[in-house]
Formats: structure tokens, C-alpha cells, sequence
């Protein structure tokens, strides 16, 4: 499931908006779906359940990453305009 993680996060950026990374999750159910329709999966099989799982869990960790950068990005913003402020009032 390594390289599926991979190819989800591939598919998506941190710049993108939470509806835009949405579309792309919801083609990965889609697809998911549909290969377990093409390999004969009943929808009650557990194998079909547990590839459903790695799906969300897999998506859950690839928010948990876009909010991760989004939070060091918003803290180096900070930082770089605290370090502004501060080299500015030394100067005067």
C-alpha cells in the first residue's frame, strides 16, 4: 500500500483547496472501487473492507501532512516578519 500512498500524494498539493484535494480522494474510492468490482471483491468480504480502510487511513495521513506544512509555512511566515520587525527597531 506504500506505493498507492505515494501515488495519492503525488496526486495532490498543499496549495490546493480542502474541495479540490476532496475531488482527488473521492477518485481514489472510485477507482479503489472499481478494481475491487474488477477482481470479483463482494463489498462484504473483509479483504474488500480492510482495502477501504487503507484507503481512508492513508487519506487521513495525507491531510495530517498538508496541515502539518501548512502550519510550518505559517510559522516561517511569522518567524520572517517577526525578524523584520525586530531588525527594524534596532535600526532605529
Amino acid at each position: 500500500m506504500s506505493d498507492f500512498s505515494v501515488l495519492v500524494a503525488k496526486a495532490i498539493n498543499p496549495s490546493m483547496s480542502r474541495e479540490e484535494r476532496e475531488n482527488v480522494y473521492t477518485m481514489v474510492r472510485t477507482a479503489v472501487l472499481r478494481l475491487q468490482e474488477r477482481d470479483g471483491l463482494d463489498p462484504s468480504d473483509p479483504r474488500a473492507a480492510y482495502r477501504r480502510h487503507l484507503v481512508e487511513e492513508t487519506i487521513r495521513d495525507i491531510e495530517s501532512d498538508v496541515a502539518r506544512f501548512e502550519s510550518l509555512r505559517k510559522l516561517d511566515e511569522a518567524f520572517a516578519a517577526q525578524a523584520k520587525e525586530h531588525k527594524a527597531q534596532s535600526r532605529r
